[in-house]
């Protein structure tokens, strides 16, 4: 009973946190999506969301796909990337891995406006790519302002956030279930196949988690890479908060948004779980 209090004395600091800084901004975020304020005080409507879903001039939703689609596919380049990586890197001796996967984290230290600005300055089309494309005789990459650049600017961004839980799956696989699938004939493929791979998915549903989430709601790589010529739905919440000063709108988005990475969240949790039950076959 004693061990039970102090825990829950223990734990006050942080229910308090909790209250702060995530249950009070998501729950003023809910009120200002489901109110406006009228001549006679806030009202409410569910007229916020019914600009969004607008079917006769589906622009809000089309900004919504096409961050979605733009959130997708870096998705799957940085699983295509982070994987082999995070296999590489897994593979290495304890010492040069602790070398290379601190590299990795080291970029995620510097500001996140820094690095996508050192990007401009890379790809812009006097940029240094093109100034080193220019003297070998090849034609310059126009990238800049384009949804590839988003794309690159994403991949870039958050390509560790695939590689680190990927990477600390691997590390953590038994080795006397690779031997065993190799005394029993079966071949390097085959063994990634059947016994690494599936062993690995916690890994790969949390990375594509983690790289899903910030590249659906990111704005400023799109704002710095894309110019505002490929607009995300984070480039237009933060419109609505800071220069049409719609709140009810911008917080409509933001629940919307929300909602959708909570079903996107919950179908890879139920997607783990069921491959985690399912065991090893050979």
């Amino acid at each position: 009973m004693r061990k039970s209090r102090r825990i829950s004395f223990l734990a006050l600091p942080y229910g308090v946190y909790a209250m702060i800084f995530i249950l009070a901004p998501i729950l003023l975020i809910l009120f200002y999506s489901l109110f406006y304020q009228g001549s006679k005080g806030f009202a409410f409507t569910l007229d916020h969301f019914i600009k969004f879903f607008n079917f006769r001039e589906p622009v809000y939703m089309q900004v919504l796909l096409r961050s979605v689609k733009t959130a997708l596919i870096s998705t799957v380049i940085c699983l295509i990337f982070g994987y082999p990586m995070a296999f590489i890197l897994s593979r290495m001796r304890p010492s040069v891995r602790n070398m290379v996967s601190f590299l990795f984290v080291l970029p995620m230290w510097m500001n996140f406006l820094l690095r996508t600005y050192a990007w401009m300055t890379l790809l812009e089309n006097t940029g240094v790519i093109n100034t080193l494309l220019a003297s070998i005789g090849l034609p310059p990459v126009n990238i800049m302002y384009t949804e590839g650049a988003v794309i690159f600017g994403n991949v870039y961004n958050f390509l560790p956030f695939m590689i680190l839980p990927i990477y600390n799956v691997l590390i953590k696989i038994d080795k006397s279930l690779i031997e065993a699938a190799g005394d029993l004939g079966a071949n390097f493929v085959k063994t990634f196949i059947r016994v690494i791979f599936p062993l690995s998915l916690p890994g790969v549903t949390s990375g594509i988690t983690m790289t899903f989430m910030p590249a659906v709601t990111t704005f400023i790589i799109s704002k710095l890479l894309g110019g505002g010529q490929n607009a995300q739905i984070g480039d237009l919440i933060e419109k609505q908060f800071k220069s049409v000063g719609d709140w009810g709108f911008g917080s409509a988005m933001s629940v919307i948004l929300m909602i959708m990475i909570l079903i996107a969240a919950g179908f890879m949790n139920s997607y783990e779980k069921e491959k985690s039950a399912g065991g090893v076959l050979l």
